[in-house]
């Protein structure tokens, strides 16, 4: 039996990796596709103490990893199949079978919010991209659309404006989320164009993308957007597939947990972007899995 089960391998389940190798405690994480978390995907980390040059969010998060594996955490990919949580037991079903933990630790992240309208799916990958970093690349020269008004937005609006011919910034609001810092370095680039007040009403084209309907939310006045592709970012559902009527969850679909990331079942903590937290980013995640491991450790 494990002491602590980690699953979900982002900077929340990598820093509660490190605190629980510190502790001494036999701990392993589960990861199904690669560790780093929504960070890979973001081309520039600003805002995380003792890296001024902003490392791109891959490194950072390889980073994390090449930490938490030196000190011995035991990382395995390998999907949860089921869990079985109580106050009594804790069971997690994998391909290979059972594995039981006194604690675990949901880390398991969120995935990016879509726009909910039309042919959405449809575009996927054919024009309707949610990562920006992932694939800018296949848009160099070409007119894109950024939906969106906080950090990720913005972000990917600055970073798309270097590959891109044009860039349209759409937002359904006259101001942004997004930090002073950002918007002046977005707005400060001639072929970033703001679409304010605006949402999108229509995804345009055949078996690709090739234009955006959008509706003023002011004038009630549409109009077309000629565009190569779109990227989405509007927000985040938190991924709370596995412990849908075992955890507490709020109505936005977060995990409830007290200071102490605990839910409302013993042994049982969440941390990051899947639980009920006021700032979703790098650094919050990392206190989160420390706070955590240290109170998983407790109980051990």
């Amino acid at each position: 039996m494990l002491d602590i089960a980690i699953i979900g391998g982002g900077p929340a389940g990598l820093s509660a990796g490190i605190y629980c190798m510190r502790g001494g405690v036999l701990a392993r994480l589960y990861e199904e596709m690669f560790t780093g978390g929504q960070i890979v995907k973001t081309h520039r980390v600003d805002n995380y103490p003792g890296f001024s040059e902003g490392p791109d969010g891959f490194a950072l998060g390889a980073a994390f990893e090449t930490h938490a594996v030196k000190l011995g955490l035991n990382i395995e990919y390998a999907p949860i199949l089921k869990l079985t949580l109580s106050d009594e037991k804790k069971v997690l079903t994998l391909p290979s079978g059972e594995v039981e933990a006194k604690c675990v630790i949901l880390c398991m992240g969120a995935n990016p919010r879509p726009l909910g309208i039309d042919r959405e799916n449809d575009f996927v990958g054919s024009g309707i991209s949610y990562c920006a970093t992932c694939d800018g690349a296949f848009y160099r020269n070409k007119t894109v659309a950024v939906i969106g008004g906080g950090d990720t937005a913005v972000s990917d609006a600055i970073y798309l404006s270097a590959l891109c011919k044009k860039v349209y910034l759409i937002h359904r609001r006259e101001q942004f989320r997004a930090s002073e810092q950002l918007q002046k370095t977005a707005f400060s680039k001639d072929n970033i164009e703001l679409v304010l007040n605006s949402t999108v009403e229509e995804l345009v084209g055949e078996k690709q993308l090739s234009a955006l309907t959008v509706k003023n939310k002011l004038t009630g006045e549409h109009k077309t957007l000629e565009v190569d592709g779109a990227f989405v970012a509007v927000g985040i559902v938190p991924r709370t597939e596995l412990v849908r009527g075992q955890v507490e969850l709020l109505p936005d679909g977060s995990v409830k947990t007290d200071e102490f990331m605990q839910t409302n079942i013993k042994g049982v903590f969440a941390a990051g972007d899947i639980r009920n937290t006021p700032l979703r980013q790098v650094i919050t995640a990392c206190a989160d899995g420390a706070i955590a491991a240290t109170r998983a450790m407790e109980l051990c």
